[in-house]
């Protein structure tokens, strides 16, 4: 999938020419600066917009409001990259979009209120404008760090588009005038890939340091660059993720590493120092070598996702965390057993130490832990997969995470794992009776009194190993 877009921004930014420019008659749009351009030689067609957005855009325009498609659906039209999500900006005040579509308008948000227009199970987002940089405005609040808590001051669209976070996502599209505004140079800024922020990017990552990680979203995501302009405050400022809310990080993280691109965002996010902020221990880990081998179960995981998401499979949060914590849960793992734990309450209590810590950071919600846990304690239990035990285990919903987890550590150089692995590929292949059959050689090629001893050292920790990654 990552290729057909490279193919597609390719393609378009090769068709982005100069020459298709025009003027909008009238004053419809003030500003300095400001340049219009023809959506249709852009690329950008009424049949590859969701009818439910032109409805919400025309909608608010029969009711006498300024409305327009905004952000990343008219930068991926531009592009030549059918949109997923449409959002939507308008002068009308929420309380005033409500009015317009009154039973399926729902009121969102206490830092930015918005809309969510509901079309059956698709919602379009609709954000009303927001007003300038006054700092003493008493719908704005900032803290000391020179974050932004709420901002529901409301003004026009010359001052909204200041309020937006990079340039290629700040391009307006009037459907009824197929019209493209940009005030920013979004479209130059497509022309030359690469992510740019709006004003000062100091102040800009400081109001949301989340922009920081957003930045590198975009960047591997389209296959652009940073600007040295936005890459240069992210060295000092990357602390200020700390100070980020754990439960929008948890939510930043699965568009992190769900966009299709998760060994792209991964480089980049170790490359800028941000991935401690989001995963320390296993930021810690990756530090260290296994076996003088470089750790690899993370790249493994993340390829893993990135073709489930190429060939519209569905992926799991609870797979994501299960494979960047699984080292350092291992690590804890043989700690407590040297201090003299059993097995399995050494794991019980491993996996509860890093979850902890990694929730700190990142909110991962309860359901999802619990899916980690069942993942991870599956890793031993597949191991006994004698007569009855294997039908027990296939039946068990986490089942096929945990078999696939075993692949990826196969991948990831465990070949001590290949035997099991290809086992319960074989078994699965089976049909019931099959399986029974299987399963019961296991118990006939068993050899009594003879079984085979873990390496409770494979995770031990070693002075001349460890390091630390600051």
């Amino acid at each position: 999938m990552i290729k057909r877009i490279f193919n597609a921004i390719s393609r378009r930014l090769a068709r982005i020419t100069p020459e298709q420019t025009r003027e909008v008659t009238g004053a419809e749009i003030s500003g300095t600066n400001v340049q219009t351009y023809s959506g249709h030689q852009q690329g950008i067609h009424h049949r590859l917009i969701d009818k439910a957005a032109l409805d919400t855009v025309f909608s608010l325009k029969r009711a006498g409001y300024e409305a327009y498609l905004v952000g990343g659906a008219v930068r991926d039209l531009m592009l030549g990259i059918e949109p997923k999500d449409f959002d939507i900006v308008t002068n009308a005040s929420p309380d005033q979009v409500k009015q317009v579509f009154r039973h399926r308008c729902q009121l969102i948000g206490r830092r930015f209120r918005l809309a969510h227009v509901r079309y059956g199970r698709l919602i379009i987002e609709v954000a009303t404008f927001r007003g300038g940089q006054d700092d003493n405005h008493p719908a704005r609040q900032i803290d000391d760090s020179g974050r932004l808590l709420r901002d529901n001051v409301y003004g026009t669209m010359d001052e909204d588009v200041w309020r937006r976070d990079f340039t290629i996502n700040a391009l307006y599209y009037d459907p009824k005038r197929d019209v493209v505004i940009d005030y920013v140079d979004g479209r130059e800024d497509l022309q030359a890939a690469q992510i740019a922020l709006i004003g000062d990017p100091w102040v800009r990552y400081r109001e949301d340091p989340v922009r920081m990680i957003r930045a590198v979203r975009f960047a591997a995501k389209l296959g652009f660059n940073l600007a040295p302009s936005a890459e240069a405050p992210i060295a000092e400022l990357g602390g200020l993720l700390k100070e980020v809310s754990n439960a929008r990080l948890f939510d930043e993280v699965l568009k992190l590493f769900h966009s299709g691109a998760a060994i792209l965002v991964f480089e980049k996010l170790r490359h800028y120092d941000l991935f401690k902020h989001l995963f320390p221990l296993t930021d810690a880990i990756l530090a260290t070598e296994n076996e003088h081998f470089p750790r690899q179960l993370v790249i493994e995981a993340l390829q893993s996702t990135d073709r489930r998401i190429a060939e519209d499979k569905p992926v799991n949060p609870a797979f994501l965390f299960a494979a960047m914590l699984w080292e350092p849960m291992m690590q804890a793992r043989q700690d407590y057993l040297d201090d003299g734990l059993s097995p399995q309450d050494a794991l019980f209590a491993a996996a509860g130490d890093v979850l902890h810590i990694q929730c700190s950071h990142t909110a991962v919600p309860k359901r999802f832990t619990a899916q980690v846990r069942d993942i991870w304690n599956l890793q031993f239990r597949l191991h006994k997969r004698f007569g009855d035990r294997a039908a027990a285990l296939r039946a068990h919903p986490r089942f096929r995470a945990a078999y696939d987890f075993i692949g990826i550590r196969v991948a990831a150089g465990e070949t001590e794992l290949k035997d099991l692995f290809d086992w319960w590929t074989d078994y699965q292949e089976k049909d019931p009776l099959e399986q029974i059959r299987f399963a019961n050689q296991m118990v006939r090629d068993a050899k009594p009194g003879r079984r085979k001893r873990s390496n409770r050292n494979f995770y031990r920790k070693k002075s001349d190993q460890s390091a630390t990654h600051d």
